[in-house]
């Protein structure tokens, strides 16, 4: 299985702590220590689980909208972009549990023109009002048919960290990877009106392969 490189430090970290927690329990409570150690070989395979970066064959994009995240569609609606657009379109948001594949992947092809990281509060990450109040990042998109297209990490209320590599001016390629969020959290996609929606509320999406979106092709 392969790691992501943003989970090394953490999975270290932890197995350099089951061995010390393990060997004193082993110490002062013998065979009892089972009941101490048997669980945090458990969280430990999960954290492994939780930083697998597996392999994914991505195909080059035009138009098409592709899934940034592994995780189920919670909003498709009309909404107000303030930050980057300053006017009405479409949002997309899935919803990732810490179960989920936390690589996060540009969902267009173009040329990255905006990047910035926001402060912010721990809601729940499939509030409505995490795009906008909690900890996040904002990147922006230009695409190949001539739109613009805006996407948000969002960190949910066990997500602590969020990271994103790419710099204004970089291309972007879809289904390719971005950045990654640590543990529970939220993907915001916004897309102009005239998009054709593909995916639908409730969908589970496999970052990278999944189109949930086709882009209008008149502004080409």
């Amino acid at each position: 299985m392969k790691f992501h490189k943003e989970g090394k430090g953490t999975l270290l970290t932890v197995l350099l702590a089951i061995i010390i927690i393990s060997g004193v329990s082993i110490y002062f409570l013998e065979m009892w220590s089972l009941l101490i150690i048997i669980p945090l070989l458990v969280l430990y395979g999960f954290v492994m689980w939780f930083f697998r970066d597996p392999e994914r064959d991505i195909l080059d994009q035009v138009d098409n909208v592709i899934a940034p995240v592994d995780g189920k569609v919670v909003m498709i609606k009309k909404v107000f972009e303030g930050e980057v657009l300053q006017q009405e379109c479409l949002q997309i948001s899935i919803f990732m549990s810490p179960l989920n594949v936390h690589v996060c992947r540009y969902p267009v092809t173009g040329e990255v023109t905006y990047k910035k990281y926001h402060k912010g509060k721990y809601l729940v990450a499939w509030h409505e009002k995490s795009s906008e109040l909690n900890e996040r990042t904002t990147m922006a998109v230009k695409t190949l048919t001539g739109a613009n297209v805006v996407f948000r990490q969002i960190a949910g209320y066990v997500a602590r960290r969020i990271v994103f590599y790419p710099e204004i001016g970089d291309s972007a390629k879809a289904g390719h990877e971005y950045g990654f969020i640590k543990f529970g959290s939220r993907m915001d996609v916004f897309l102009p009106l005239d998009t054709e929606v593909i995916c639908k509320i409730g969908d589970i999406t496999k970052g990278g392969i999944d189109v949930i979106a086709k882009l209008p092709t008149e502004n080409k």
